[in-house]
């Protein structure tokens, strides 16, 4: 089981440009299909499929609001993350899913950067395939989920469990410092099945 300390956003709309210039411009966007279970007033337990892998995320704990600098304030978030693989390629195949109304697919079009931690508290970007014993990732994502438009903005923290925190802390002083875009609250920062509910929730119960 993987334990992350999380800082997500969602806003309606394409990602400003503002915030595709600040993002580092040598991550390439990377193309995918995410299948989420939709569970109406359950926010704290997120299950999807991804490239024929099952995984199931749960949140351990909610940390309260986090702020770095006068432009970003986000809910801070612990969450488990279980993954499973089938060697046979019989499982987890989204085709099994296509026709059920409680799984959505979501399509994604997201720049990902991952940052070691150093024993100096310092930076050093690294690839994805890097092993690392403490680390970040700072992601910038286009959404797509039945025809509205949305776009998220994440950092992640993993590594040693007593160091997570630390580890988003030093990576968010450091990413945020130059960081001029919109604004980030908290009333926007939450994980994917709370922005599930907001997206869902809203169509199965029109207002007005």
């Amino acid at each position: 089981m993987l334990t992350t300390i999380e800082l997500r956003w969602f806003y309606p709309g394409i990602i400003p440009s503002e915030i595709e210039d600040w993002f580092p411009q040598n991550c390439s966007p990377e193309k995918r299909e995410d299948w989420y279970l939709y569970a109406p007033g359950c926010d704290y337990v997120g299950i999807k499929l991804r490239q024929e892998r099952l995984e199931v995320k749960w949140r351990k704990a909610e940390l309260g609001i986090l702020r770095f600098g006068e432009l970003v304030e986000g809910q801070g978030e612990k969450w488990g993350k279980w993954m499973c693989n089938d060697s046979t390629g019989e499982s987890f195949q989204p085709a099994m899913v296509f026709n059920s109304s409680v799984w959505v697919k979501v399509q994604k079009v997201r720049r990902l950067q991952y940052y070691r931690i150093l024993p100096d508290s310092s930076l050093q970007a690294v690839s994805a395939n890097e092993s690392m014993d403490n680390g970040c990732s700072v992601e910038i994502t286009q959404l797509l989920i039945q025809e509205q438009t949305w776009w998220s903005l994440a950092v992640e923290a993993v590594g040693e469990y007593t160091h997570l925190l630390e580890n988003l802390r030093v990576t968010a002083n450091w990413v945020f410092n130059n960081y001029q875009g919109t604004k980030l609250i908290g009333a926007n920062s939450y994980a994917y099945p709370h922005w599930l509910e907001l997206v869902l929730g809203n169509q199965n119960h029109p207002t007005g």
